[in-house]
């Protein structure tokens, strides 16, 4: 039986249909150049290394300079892609609700002096495994994460941070418009647990929950070892002498078992993959915000910000005897031992976002094309992502196309780059709305033995506008 004629394969068949009709609406203009270069990265054998290269398979009817007149030129409509992706169908936890992780990716650009917009972005682990500065364009990525151990996501935005911009404001502005959008697409209703937003140790997670405390949203972020957290601060004895109720109580040293106390949740978990992993929590610290960095500008008192701090030590990790606690704050109390476990799991699952990465870099291409214009390099970045949600609804009807010296996967466990190998013959049963190329002659290009008198600028590399770095320096520049 044929996967067209398959009862068990003709929903998932009219989603992706219904998805790639939608796409194409989203793009004004070089619309079929666009949708067949996405086709063309879906259908190549193998990585992709270059656009040039994609036009030479079947899927991509016209020529390269098309192609790269669509990059250069063409439009896509990204607030109804963005939609249109929010209406897809979304994983949930074990316990119903949905987890988003956000992270920022580099599209490495250090030898592009005339590529605008470029910003140092920091990477651990070239050059010896150390700690380096390379210049590109980072984006900040939100996606959807599944429960279990797995390599798929669900990229729902991407966002290219501008040397103008500040990270944690355009981050809480781009989880507040993906929380909106789900909303708006029902995937969360009144009176359904809260949106999980997990960060590593890079994001200012107080910052974030602070600003997203209007939302049904809970954030849950990495703090580094070193950091020094406050208790609540003990109740107010008025007096003669008693001077001014104190805000803070005493301090949570991360890095000083002695402050830490008994901890008002303790759990003891056996896993698979980490062994014994125990988990310790506290309740009701916030850390203790000064007048500097995001805070400068704010208004009035500086709020206190309280969450549930969790230590989580594991037995093993792959490639680790000895494995170091991590250190976990969410911006929810009260909560009970079940929760933390769900909340330790729920950041675990964050590094499935590093395969997508891995997979967009590796396997998509997102940072083979050397263009020049960061306008092009959004557009590819939305079509790779336009690619990847088509995988994921074929995830249900690829065939395992394995190579020889491959283990079969189990019915629903195929990986996202061994889906990708089978959707060249998916393709002819789901919608194409490409029209066919009309043919065209070359543009006249310059005359011969014309200079060209028009270079391209050169550009700096990292941020145009400095941040204050005290309330003086902030009032000097404001006014």
């Amino acid at each position: 039986m044929s996967l067209l004629h398959d009862p068990a394969h003709v929903e998932p068949l009219s989603a992706l249909s219904r998805f790639r009709a939608d796409l194409h609406t989203c793009l004004p203009r070089r619309a079929d150049t666009l949708f067949e270069l996405c086709d063309a990265i879906l259908c190549a054998d193998g990585p992709v290394t270059s656009p040039a290269e994609l036009t030479l398979t079947p899927e991509h009817r016209r020529g390269h300079g098309a192609m790269y007149d669509a990059l250069t030129h063409g439009r896509i409509h990204t607030d109804r892609l963005r939609r249109t992706l929010a209406s897809l169908p979304l994983p949930r936890a074990a316990d119903g609700r949905i987890v988003l992780a956000v992270d920022v990716s580099p599209w490495l650009r250090p030898d592009a002096p005339t590529s605008p917009d470029r910003l140092f972005c920091h990477l651990h682990g070239r050059a010896r495994n150390t700690h380096r500065l390379i210049p590109g364009w980072p984006y900040s990525v939100v996606a959807a994460l599944e429960s279990g151990r797995t390599s798929w996501t669900v990229v729902l935005d991407a966002i290219r941070l501008g040397p103008a911009d500040d990270a944690i404001a355009v981050t809480a502005a781009q989880l507040r418009e993906v929380v909106d959008r789900l909303i708006a697409a029902g995937h969360h209703r009144p009176g359904d647990p809260d949106i999980w937003i997990v960060a590593d140790s890079g994001y200012d997670v107080c910052r974030l929950a602070f600003v997203l405390a209007d939302l049904p949203v809970q954030v849950i972020g990495r703090l580094r070892s070193d950091r020094v957290l406050a208790r609540p601060a003990p109740p107010y004895r008025p007096g003669p002498c008693a001077g001014r109720p104190r805000r803070h109580g005493n301090p949570f040293t991360l890095a000083d078992p002695a402050t830490w106390g008994a901890p008002d949740r303790a759990t003891r978990t056996d896993t698979a993959r980490y062994g014994t992993a125990e988990a310790m929590a506290w309740e009701r610290l916030h850390p203790r915000l000064a007048h500097r960095g995001p805070w400068l500008d704010h208004d009035g008192e500086l709020p206190i910000v309280e969450g549930t701090l969790v230590r989580l030590v594991v037995e093993r990790l792959p490639g680790d005897a000895a494995p170091k606690p991590v250190w976990l704050w969410s911006s929810a109390t009260g909560i009970d031992a079940e929760e933390v476990d769900l909340i330790w799991r729920a950041f675990l699952r964050r590094f499935d976002l590093e395969h997508t990465f891995r997979l967009f870099k590796q396997t998509l291409g997102w940072t083979a094309p050397r263009v020049r214009s960061p306008e092009a390099a959004d557009r590819w970045t939305w079509l790779v992502i336009a690619a990847h949600a088509q995988l994921r609804l074929a995830r249900p009807v690829a065939e395992d196309l394995r190579r020889p010296w491959e283990r079969a996967a189990r019915p629903g466990r195929l990986s996202p780059a061994r889906v990708r190998r089978g959707f060249r013959h998916l393709r002819p049963r789901v919608t194409c709305p490409a029209g066919a190329p009309k043919p065209s002659r070359p543009g006249p290009g310059r005359p011969p033995g014309m200079k060209n008198h028009g270079p391209a600028p050169r550009h700096e590399v990292g941020k145009t506008v400095k941040r204050a770095a005290t309330l003086a320096e902030h009032k000097n520049q404001t006014g």
